[in-house]
């Protein structure tokens, strides 16, 4: 498991991510059980992401669009 710098990172909800990536919260919920994408962390009834496992994914898929 690699350390994560929380100082400079924050935690994002699923409408942070929707907004961000134009995306469906329903897509993302199906990509979180494929392990597509990154798991909630959970805090009580809540899920959050750190903004940066979010912003990697991100890239990720950039990244992969453009060398297939």
């Amino acid at each position: 498991m690699s350390l994560i710098d929380i100082h400079n990172d924050q935690m994002v909800d699923m409408a942070f991510i929707v907004r961000f990536t134009g995306m469906s919260d329903k897509w993302f919920y199906k990509q979180i059980q494929e392990g597509k994408f990154p798991k909630p962390i959970k805090m009580g009834r809540s899920s959050r992401w750190l903004e940066s496992e979010v912003v990697m994914w991100f890239k990720e898929k950039i990244n992969q669009s453009r060398t297939e």
